[in-house]
């Protein structure tokens, strides 16, 4: 449902950058390459941009890589690195065999190394991307409120060029991490988030990221975008407690719905949000709250009463609060676990550590 941009969330937006500054504690900072690289930004859009027009179901892919790099040793590029003969990478690990949008990584890196050599890290670019992927998605709040961006530092209704790349954005990235030298599939299938969790263990895992309970019901909200595998979710269809019986707390009819989609031997994609999967709004957690989230992680969300009233808040709330919401959720979650300064390294290719 389209809607105003109203006061009220430019004055949230002015209280944000009060709390925030344009730097921070880990060392990052917005516009970190001003000097350095100054259209790093804008390059690393253009490539986006690139694929986006070909193909906008690209965003939910690299929106997902952000998510998976920061929940295994901080966002530092680690999900990017290869396995090499004595080491099996993160990319191997179960839960990032789905994984894709790795040649838009190194599409934009390559840009870089050309306009920039060895100074934009893989693990910026990770960050970029998604802030870039999920802007361009189509949404009533991009469509009418896009002038003003949630930024840890200050508001403008016209975001700088080198603050976002080039057009508008939801939110400002920190840059200025560096990469990391470790990735290990026994520390991805450890630390990410499973589809099967219940609530008590998704608030651990996020709560080790130093991510709230609030940030868990926010960022839950990325799953408005992409689509999933029948595997990822077929337990709650069939045998969910070893007598062939559907999740009890899963839409009947739904749950049949899928049944149907799902046969046997055959790994069916279906949309996160039926028709809706390349548009970035609250249309999940309408879903969550009918029961008809895909994942048992999805339900998770209705069974803490902060994470449940957020649901029910969004069936009623303007798109907008969401969007700060989701911006600034993706902001704190950007500095988990950074390398910056001296630490890590400047990859040469994404894939590769350089010795």
């Amino acid at each position: 449902m389209a809607e105003r941009f109203d006061a009220r969330f430019l004055f949230h937006l002015v209280l944000l950058s009060l709390i925030l500054g344009s730097a921070n504690g880990n060392g990052l900072k917005f516009g970190f390459y001003e000097t350095s690289c100054p259209d790093a930004e804008a390059i690393v859009r253009k490539t986006v941009s690139s694929y986006f027009s070909q193909d906008p179901t690209v965003s939910a892919p690299l929106l997902r890589l952000h998510f998976h790099d920061c929940f295994v040793r901080g966002c530092d590029g680690s999900v990017l690195l290869n396995s090499t003969e004595t080491n099996l990478a993160e990319k191997e690990a179960m839960p990032n065999q789905s994984l894709d949008g790795f040649y838009v990584i190194d599409a934009a890196k390559a840009a870089l190394e050309k306009a920039c050599p060895g100074t934009v890290s893989c693990a910026d670019i990770v960050a970029l991307v998604a802030r870039d992927a999920v802007s361009l998605l189509p949404s009533s709040y991009f469509a009418e409120a896009m002038s003003v961006a949630v930024c840890g530092d200050h508001v403008e209704s016209s975001v700088p060029s080198q603050a976002t790349g080039q057009g508008n954005s939801l939110y400002q990235v920190h840059t200025g991490r560096r990469d990391g030298f470790v990735s290990k599939a026994s520390e991805a299938v450890a630390n990410i988030p499973s589809a099967f969790s219940d609530f008590a263990e998704l608030k651990a895992e996020f709560a080790s990221k130093g991510l709230s309970v609030k940030d868990l019901a926010v960022l839950s909200g990325a799953h408005a975008i992409g689509n999933s595998h029948c595997f990822s979710f077929g337990k709650r269809l069939n045998n969910y407690k070893g007598k062939g019986d559907i999740d009890p707390t899963l839409d009947p009819n739904f749950a049949m719905e899928l049944r149907n989609k799902c046969s046997p031997g055959i790994n069916t994609v279906v949309e996160m949000v039926p028709g809706s999967s390349t548009s970035f709004d609250t249309k999940y957690y309408d879903l969550v709250a009918k029961r008809k989230g895909l994942f048992r992680s999805d339900e998770a969300l209705l069974q803490d009463k902060r994470t449940r009233d957020y649901v029910y808040s969004r069936l009623h709330a303007p798109e907008s609060s969401f969007f700060y919401d989701f911006g600034k959720s993706m902001m704190k979650m950007g500095k988990v676990g950074v390398l910056t300064g001296n630490t890590g390294e400047i990859r040469r290719n994404c894939a590769l550590v350089n010795h």
